[in-house]
């Protein structure tokens, strides 16, 4: 099966800066995949490379099995994406931005799959207006409207969600999560872990350029050993018991079997403290992403 996006060896060096150092990733088609890293990471950088916005320095990149440079109509053509800027023409109504977009690619009377979109997008009310009278959350949609028009095998969201609100962030992750379950590869960047967690199959997680982390959100996920115990309790506790001071007069209990959390417990009722609060605390997407990132 061709894999949907494939970089190999791919470095992008601007003057002193290095802004991708030998990055090798395979996507695979169909699959809802993460693309994280702190800022600067070069998220940005690989996406406007797969876009052909940017030339390598060294390396290759494919969309779909074609070269993004060599085969660049095909490559951009089997490519979706939805940049972190608001750019838009401020001439133009959101229905007929579509339709100069779809004139991009070469696609005639495809109203109907505009209609469908703007309806998914919730943009039904909206699709007559001027551009430059809609909220930027509108102007968002347009923008995952403008990357959809041509219903490309790959759809990219750099930051969708970034600065909207709740409505549309469910209505776009409900529309994304039907077109992948229609076949399409989605590949999200987002400093919204708990999104990343929520959606994606499999993550990768970028520092400096370089490829840190690549695994299934299970295995990642399953990488962090440590719970957590969140206890009020009505005395301060002797140091011997391990507990830790935390946030809002809570104190903390790490640890890694759950029998540890028994032996805590008995101390306490030995020492004659009372448990009046207690949550149990997994560890999440950001705790092992925050870990990776300071560890690589």
């Amino acid at each position: 099966m061709t894999a949907a996006l494939k970089v190999e060896g791919l470095v992008k060096q601007y003057r002193q800066a290095r802004a991708l150092d030998g990055i090798d990733l395979e996507v695979r088609e169909g699959e809802f995949f993460g693309l994280l890293g702190p800022n600067g990471a070069g998220k940005t950088t690989l996406i406007n490379i797969l876009a052909g916005l940017t030339r390598p320095t060294y390396g290759s990149a494919e969309v779909m099995g074609f070269d993004v440079m060599r085969e660049y109509p095909q490559s951009r053509r089997a490519l979706g994406v939805v940049p972190q800027e608001l750019v838009y023409d401020p001439f133009f109504t959101a229905r007929e931005v579509l339709r100069v977009q779809s004139g991009y690619f070469g696609i005639r009377k495809n109203d109907d799959w505009i209609e469908h979109v703007l309806h998914n997008l919730g943009m039904d009310e909206h699709a007559d207006k001027n551009m430059r009278a809609l909220s930027g959350g509108m102007k968002r949609r347009v923008l995952v409207a403008q990357a959809l028009v041509h219903k490309p095998p790959v759809i990219v969201l750099d930051e969708p969600t970034a600065g909207v609100d709740v409505d549309l962030r469910q209505m776009l992750w409900q529309f994304i999560r039907s077109l992948n379950k229609e076949g399409h590869t989605v590949v999200l960047t987002t400093h919204y872990l708990e999104e990343a967690e929520n959606l994606c199959e499999r993550i990768a997680m970028l520092k400096q350029g370089r490829l840190v982390a690549l695994d299934s959100t299970h295995n990642l996920l399953s990488r962090r050993l440590e719970h957590q115990a969140q206890l009020k309790i009505d005395n301060d506790p002797p140091p011997s018991i391990g507990l830790k001071r935390g946030p809002d007069n809570n104190w903390i209990f790490i640890f890694q079997e759950f029998t540890e959390l028994e032996v805590m417990l008995a101390a306490i009722r030995t020492a004659g403290i009372k448990v009046l609060e207690m949550q149990l605390v997994e560890p999440d997407l950001e705790d092992v992403f925050t870990e990776i990132i300071r560890n690589a």
